[in-house]
């Protein structure tokens, strides 16, 4: 069907692909994964050149492709024209057009056999029914039904590549190329595109950073790394398996695996002695132990970085007290109230439009309350990510001059051009890359500068607006390990499913107006998802969510009076649990340093007897600390549940 028999490619002087080997069979669903600038859209751009002489060609081998197969692929110019929404996605059956201009000019002549047989093929191709099935895909991409009718062009640049992505869902294909589709959609349309791939009957060809997707929307994976392609077995999770296998094999990969999987699990054990019996707690467990065992599967990765510790940790951070939030006066979301906390971990979810971006804005005042008030800690630091703020990266400067510039307005920070140009290497920019203008950076990268440019201020609230985008899977891996550990509250809007599985202990619902807790876990919120999208579209009725409705007031004035009461418990946790961080970070650092084999030479004996003697104190402080941790959390449990009773 699709072979590519010793393909070489190069670019440049750079050879990106090098006797590339490679056989697709009818029906199969490849997800493509590799770093950045691994050669993974060359790849696809190789088939897309097997139909079309002007486009990308291998320099050496070569690649097969039925010529009785129709392909699709995502366009990448964005469209400017005045063709309504609904028609332009129409275009995308490009035979249903030839028809429909084939039985224009047939008008003309009068009818006749051919006439005839040309409304025939229209039916066959099920012709009739092109409206509707190109109205479902806008929907599922999350137009409504007044956007159908609405130019191309008043689009903004992100719904115009949704709309280039329906109409190549449009083409009756044999073979779809997709190129990290996912990128500009929000959850509810990469849930719906999710089941659009599992009962597409034909060929895929995915290229996804998101592993919840590949999970689920592919059978094999091709990794390009070390310019060749490896071939393997299963969804994204069975190959990271395969994958962490081969590098435990080699030693310098299996000794950070150990410790990655040690951090991994003294952090779960943390989880699972806080956590209640809550189906959403529960699920978020089973999470993280995933999670432990796919890491090791990225001990390769280039970022490896940690959110710096916040000065202060106000509590509350910030409060949002019965306030209508919207644009111009008209409120999208009435009677909101929040109370931020220290520790707190939420995840946003609610269908596209809903007001999960306008709450993220009021929250990080860049946008003020219709009415009510929100209230800011008087040492509050805000860390706050969105896509516009990409744009506002100054061109002409390098990673290191971006730093530089927020080094300098810190009070008496003296970090040195080193400690800086080291700071950015864990996020990617090494070498001559720290030092060049940004202006023709990829979205990934200028996407991981905004990142260290945020931790480096050392915020104490995360408001995180699809942070994930444009970002690569070891630069999202490293991000969710990272959010771990943020010692302030993050309130989190994303699509990627297991950033939100691994890093949220609760999830809210922004849905008809209302923002309210959610008790259920992602796989509840796909089945809500598919009933709201079935009501009445003038239908009031209130979201299900699982929560009794209580007085509002009464139910705050019960909250506050329970923090209260429990606040000197959680304060001897915390600082237990504090405490027994830095006894596993120094031992850690221990650790790594006796994995050093120079260290067993005998002119270092003296270093190695300090260091075992450390190593001793250290696991008896550990084991100390652990019961004081463990004896705060029985406590605070108990008080907990009698709290509630």
């Amino acid at each position: 069907m699709l072979s590519f028999q010793s393909v070489t490619l190069r670019r440049g002087t750079r050879v990106l692909l090098e006797n590339v080997t490679l056989t697709i069979q009818p029906g199969e669903h490849w997800g493509i994964v590799g770093r950045n600038g691994s050669g993974k859209s060359s790849f696809l751009a190789l088939i897309l050149g097997a139909r079309d002489t002007s486009g990308l060609h291998p320099d050496l081998g070569d690649i097969q492709l039925s010529p009785h197969l129709a392909l699709a692929h995502v366009a990448q110019e964005m469209p400017a024209v005045d063709r309504s929404a609904l028609d332009y996605v129409i275009d995308g059956d490009a035979e249903l057009r030839d028809l429909e201009t084939q039985l224009a000019a047939a008008d003309e002549k009068g009818h006749g056999e051919h006439h005839a047989n040309l409304f025939g093929k229209l039916e066959s191709i099920d012709g009739y029914t092109a409206p509707t099935r190109a109205a479902r895909l806008l929907s599922g991409l999350g137009f409504t039904q007044q956007q159908n009718q609405q130019p191309v062009n008043q689009f903004s640049g992100g719904w115009r590549m949704r709309l280039n992505l329906a109409q190549a869902l449009m083409c009756r294909s044999d073979i779809l190329l997709l190129d990290e589709p996912t990128n500009h959609l929000d959850l509810d349309a990469v849930l719906w595109l999710q089941t659009w791939l599992q009962n597409y009957p034909g060929t895929v060809l995915l290229i996804s950073h998101d592993r919840d997707f590949l999970d689920n929307c592919v059978n094999h994976i091709a990794l390009l790394s070390e310019n060749t392609l490896h071939e393997f077995t299963g969804n994204y999770s069975a190959y990271e398996k395969q994958h962490a296998a081969r590098l435990d094999q080699q030693q310098s990969a299996h000794l950070k695996q150990q410790r990655t999987v040690a951090h991994l699990h003294s952090y779960i054990d943390r989880f699972r002695a806080k956590a209640t019996k809550a189906k959403q707690a529960q699920s978020r467990l089973k999470a993280l132990a995933k999670l432990e065992i796919i890491a090791p599967a990225h001990v390769d990765s280039p970022f490896e970085f940690a959110f710096l510790a916040p000065q202060q940790i106000p509590n509350p951070l910030l409060k949002l007290t019965d306030s209508n939030l919207g644009y111009d006066n008209e409120p999208l979301l009435k009677h909101v109230s929040m109370n931020l906390l220290p520790g707190d971990r939420i995840g946003l979810l609610g269908p596209n439009g809903a007001g999960k971006s306008t709450l993220i804005k009021t929250l990080a005042n860049k946008l003020a309350p219709i009415t009510g008030d929100c209230l800011p800690a008087q040492n509050l630091r805000i860390g706050y990510f969105a896509q516009h703020q990409l744009e506002q990266l100054h061109i002409d400067d390098s990673p290191l001059l971006h730093l530089q510039r927020l080094a300098r307005g810190k009070s008496g920070n003296g970090a040195t051009e080193q400690e800086l140009r080291n700071y950015l290497g864990g996020f990617g920019f090494i070498g001559d890359q720290a030092l060049n203008p940004v202006g023709p950076f990829s979205g990934g990268e200028k996407a991981r500068l905004v990142l260290a440019l945020l931790i480096y201020q050392r915020p104490n609230l995360l408001l995180l607006d699809e942070p994930t985008n444009h970002l690569d899977l070891e630069m999202r891996h490293a991000l969710t390990l990272a959010l771990q550990d943020f010692e302030g509250a993050m309130l989190i809007v994303s699509h990627d499913r297991h950033l939100l599985r691994t890093v949220c202990d609760q999830f809210m619902l922004v849905a008809d107006g209302r923002v309210q807790n959610y008790d259920g876990d992602l796989e509840d919120y796909a089945q809500w998802l598919t009933d709201h999208r079935r009501r009445p579209v003038n239908s009031k009725t209130e979201p299900t969510i699982n929560n009794p409705v209580v007085d509002k007031q009464q139910k705050r004035q019960h909250a506050a009076d329970i923090r209260k009461q429990l606040k000197p418990l959680r304060d001897r946790a915390k600082r237990s649990e504090k405490v027994l961080s830095e006894f596993q970070k120094a031992q850690i650092q221990i650790e790594e340093k006796m994995a050093d084999s120079k260290l067993y030479l005998p002119e270092n004996k003296g270093q190695l007897t300090e260091l075992l003697s450390k190593q001793a104190t250290l696991k008896k402080n550990i084991s100390l600390a652990e019961e004081e941790w463990l004896n705060a959390m029985e406590t605070l449990e108990q008080s907990e549940t009698n709290t509630q009773i």
